[in-house]
């Protein structure tokens, strides 16, 4: 039984799945591993890239496009291994990145997931983690990162020295995760109420409820060229974000849930004036 599967979902990414792909192959991990690529009904000729180039990736094309959270728990389904990685097919793995990141969590039993450093194609890191999600942590949020977007030095160097320190978190971002299969298993997986956006925070929160623990460590380092997979389709992605957003403060922050409501309802109407 290999100790590692790499669950990869892709929809209409062929050329940054490729490059992915690329990455993987070249410099493949040592521990022993599958890869499985789950395609969500691509048109971009994704399935036969992957079946013609990377014969020992295993592709599973979904029924349709099934969501992102749906998707990776067919791939988690297919495969028996020890451990998980849930990998964005729009990321660049350097070698030795995957075996320093399995190090890091075999390293503490207690540790149920794990995500890596997350730099942009500049080497910037992004906030690719965080603490718990309510409207004044994402209003603030928001305010860094819109001035880390403008270049703001104050702003990069408060996210650098966010990314630099291996601590306990509230969740890491979906593009890399690696979670222990026993603890994904112990919560369902991925819930897939969840099309696109926020499944990751919430599979973190339900692992989190169990009492084991969630780390970002920078110890390992991974590439993500960002929002590339599905960027045709502004409008379905735009919807899908708000979807998620509010379904996860119904379920973890009912309280703030009908804030959020109307804060998209208002939002939502100005944008049609404008």
């Amino acid at each position: 039984m290999t100790r590692l599967a790499i669950v990869i979902v892709s929809y209409n990414a062929c050329d940054d799945l490729t490059r992915t792909l690329e990455s993987l192959t070249s410099a493949p991990p040592t521990t022993s591993h599958e890869i499985v690529v789950v395609d969500n009904a691509s048109t971009d000729g994704a399935p036969h890239v992957v079946r013609s180039r990377f014969p020992r990736v295993r592709l599973i094309p979904a029924d349709g496009n099934v969501g992102f959270a749906s998707a990776n728990n067919l791939g988690i389904r297919s495969t028996a291994s020890d451990l998980v990685l849930l990998l964005n097919p729009d990321t660049i793995v350097p070698a030795g990145a995957i075996d320093r990141l399995v190090e890091r969590i075999d390293a503490s039993p207690d540790v149920a997931i794990a995500g890596p450093r997350i730099v942009d194609e500049h080497g910037r890191p992004e906030l690719s983690m965080g603490g718990p999600v309510n409207p004044w942590r994402e209003a603030a949020r928001k305010v860094v990162q819109r001035f880390d977007a403008h270049g703001n030095s104050t702003a990069r160097r408060w996210i650098a020295r966010e990314a630099s320190r291996d601590r306990d978190v509230e969740w890491v971002t979906g593009a890399c995760l690696l979670v222990r299969r026993a603890d994904a298993e112990a919560v369902g997986l991925l819930d897939e109420r969840y099309f696109l956006y926020m499944e990751d925070v919430d599979f973190c929160a339900s692992v989190r409820a169990r009492g084991r623990r969630v780390l970002f460590t920078p110890v390992a380092e991974i590439v993500h060229r960002r929002g590339r997979s599905g960027a045709g389709d502004r409008g379905r992605v735009h919807a899908a974000w708000h979807e998620s957003h509010l379904a996860f403060y119904r379920k973890h922050t009912p309280l703030w849930a009908p804030v959020l409501a109307l804060y998209q309802r208002l939002t939502k109407a100005d944008s049609r004036r404008t």
